[in-house]
C-alpha cells in the first residue's frame, strides 16, 4: 500500500484543476514540504513527485505559492501553458517532476554555476520505461545532473530512474545511461535547449558546456538544495511568496494541524471555483492566506 494518495479537484486542462495529497492516515499534506526527501531505504533512494507524465504537453507543477502546494497547470498571461513538441518527440520525453524538501534559493549563488537558484524544488527527469501519472510518488535513484541556465538562473535537472523499473539494476551512474539508452542524454540536452524556441524565446544555455555531471556531483547538489529548504522552513531564508505551510515538519513555525489543513483545502476549493484570490481568511481555522509566506504575514 502506498504511503500517499492524491485527491483530484476540478477538471483537467482547466485553471481550477488541482491535485492535493494525503498521507496514509488520510490527512492533507504538502508534497513540497511533508513528503520526505529520502525514501526509507539503506541506499540513496529519493522520493519523487511526478508532475508531468512522459509524452504529455500540459505544464503541470507544484503550486509553490498556494497553501499545501497542490499540483496545478501553470498559467501565463491568463492562458494554460503547454510545451511544444520538439521534433521528433511528443511532449516531455521523461516522467518529469521534483524532489520534495528541496529548494533552489534565488538569493543563493551556486559556486559552480555562478548563478542563483530558480525559486523551485529541484527538477527530476525519470527515464524508466513506465509512463507515470500526475501526482504519483515514486522512489528513484539518482544517476547524474544537468545544469540548465534559464534567464541567468540555475535550474538543475536531475537524471534518475525509478527503483521499480525492470532495468533499474543496470543503472548506477550517468555513464550507464549512455550505454543502456544511446542518444537519450543528447536528446535530453536538445529538448531543454530548444523547448522555449517555439514560444519566441532564445535557446537555453547550460553550465559546464552542457556536460552531464555524475551521481556524486548530483548528490551534492541535492544536499545543498535540501539545506536551503530547511532554512526556508525555519525562517532563516526569505522565500518571498513561497508558501511554507506544512503538517508534518513539527519544528517549523509554519506547521499547522490536520484540521487546519483540511480547512485550507476546503477554503481554497471554494475560492478557486469562484475565481477569488487566495488571500481571504479561513474563518473556522483563523488562518490567513497565503499561509507561511515569509514577509507576508
Amino acid at each position: 500500500m502506498s504511503q500517499y494518495c492524491k485527491e483530484v479537484r476540478g477538471h483537467p486542462r482547466s485553471a481550477q484543476y488541482r491535485v492535493y495529497f494525503k498521507n496514509v492516515a488520510g490527512h492533507y499534506i504538502s508534497p513540497f514540504h511533508d513528503i520526505p526527501l529520502k525514501a526509507k531505504s539503506k541506499e540513496a533512494v529519493f522520493n519523487m513527485v511526478v508532475e508531468v507524465p512522459r509524452w504529455t504537453n500540459a505544464k503541470m507543477e507544484i503550486a509553490t505559492k498556494e497553501p499545501l502546494n497542490p499540483i496545478k497547470q501553470d498559467i501565463k498571461k491568463g492562458k494554460l501553458r503547454y510545451v511544444a513538441n520538439i521534433f521528433p518527440h511528443k511532449g516531455y520525453i521523461w516522467n518529469y517532476g521534483a524532489l520534495p524538501q528541496t529548494w533552489e534559493d534565488p538569493r543563493h549563488k551556486d559556486s559552480t554555476t555562478n548563478c542563483c537558484g530558480d525559486n523551485d524544488p529541484i527538477d527530476v527527469c525519470e527515464i524508466g520505461s513506465k509512463v507515470r501519472a500526475c501526482g504519483d510518488i515514486i522512489q528513484v535513484k539518482i544517476l547524474g545532473v544537468l545544469a540548465l541556465i534559464d534567464e541567468n538562473e540555475t535550474d538543475w535537472k536531475l537524471i534518475a530512474i525509478s527503483v521499480d523499473d525492470p532495468e533499474a539494476s543496470k543503472f548506477h551512474n550517468i555513464d550507464d545511461v549512455r550505454k543502456q539508452k544511446p542518444n537519450y542524454l543528447e536528446a535530453t540536452l536538445d529538448w531543454f535547449r530548444l523547448y522555449k524556441v517555439p514560444d519566441g524565446k532564445p535557446e537555453n544555455k547550460f553550465a559546464f558546456n552542457g556536460e552531464f555531471k555524475d551521481k556524486d556531483f548530483a548528490l551534492e547538489v541535492i544536499e545543498s538544495t535540501h539545506k536551503c529548504w530547511k532554512a526556508l522552513l525555519h525562517k532563516k531564508a526569505d522565500g518571498g511568496d513561497i508558501n511554507c505551510v506544512n503538517v508534518q515538519v513539527h519544528d517549523s513555525p509554519f506547521c499547522c494541524s490536520k484540521e487546519e489543513a483540511r480547512c485550507i483545502v476546503q477554503s481554497q476549493n471554494s475560492m478557486t471555483s469562484l475565481g477569488v484570490s487566495a488571500t481571504r481568511r479561513c474563518q473556522k481555522c483563523e488562518l490567513s492566506q497565503p499561509y507561511g509566506s515569509l514577509g507576508h504575514t
